[in-house]
């Protein structure tokens, strides 16, 4: 039996096409669980977007979106420790040496992720916007953070937390 050319058709199939299928709060939800060995994540729905919390390790992980729109943003953080109230104001050597260690991290050892301060602490994070967001690149952004933030907590506070 023989095909005609004419009798096949090929749809193209286009990127926002395959992301208008996708739920990405079912998405998050699929990778925490699989993460949250405890089973202590929570979440909270709200005007401002949702946001989840849960253990992996010794840290806490945060993911929020800020909405399901393109402009909308994707953000998984964990801090690392707390630098302490003044200790900021009154850089040390010891900052000297922890801000060249997560920058010379930053470089290359922690991939999409990035070390960062928020206010009075430092975190590991993995920010970008929802448009174009896949499942694979969900389940990376959690799964980095998580275990960047475990795997260097204990040694940051040892050596430069409060």
């Amino acid at each position: 039996m023989t095909v005609a050319a004419e009798e096949l058709t090929v749809e193209p199939v286009l990127a926002e096409d395959l992301m208008s299928s996708i739920n990405i709060v079912d998405e998050i939800e699929s990778v925490i669980s699989t993460l949250d060995y405890d089973k202590t994540a929570m979440v909270s729905h709200g005007e401002h977007g949702n946001l989840w919390k849960f253990n992996y390790g010794s840290v806490e992980v945060l993911v929020k979106i800020t909405g399901e729109t393109d402009d909308d943003t994707f953000t998984v953080w964990s801090t690392l420790f707390s630098f302490g109230e003044a200790s900021l104001d009154e850089p040390s050597t010891n900052h000297a040496k922890l801000m060249h260690k997560v920058l010379g991290m930053n470089w290359i050892g922690t991939l999409d992720a990035k070390f960062a301060i928020s206010g009075n602490e430092l975190v590991v994070t993995v920010s970008r916007p929802i448009a174009d967001l896949s499942p694979s690149e969900i389940s990376r952004g959690i799964t980095l953070v998580a275990t960047i933030a475990d795997d260097n907590d204990e040694a940051f506070q040892e050596q430069h937390g409060s």
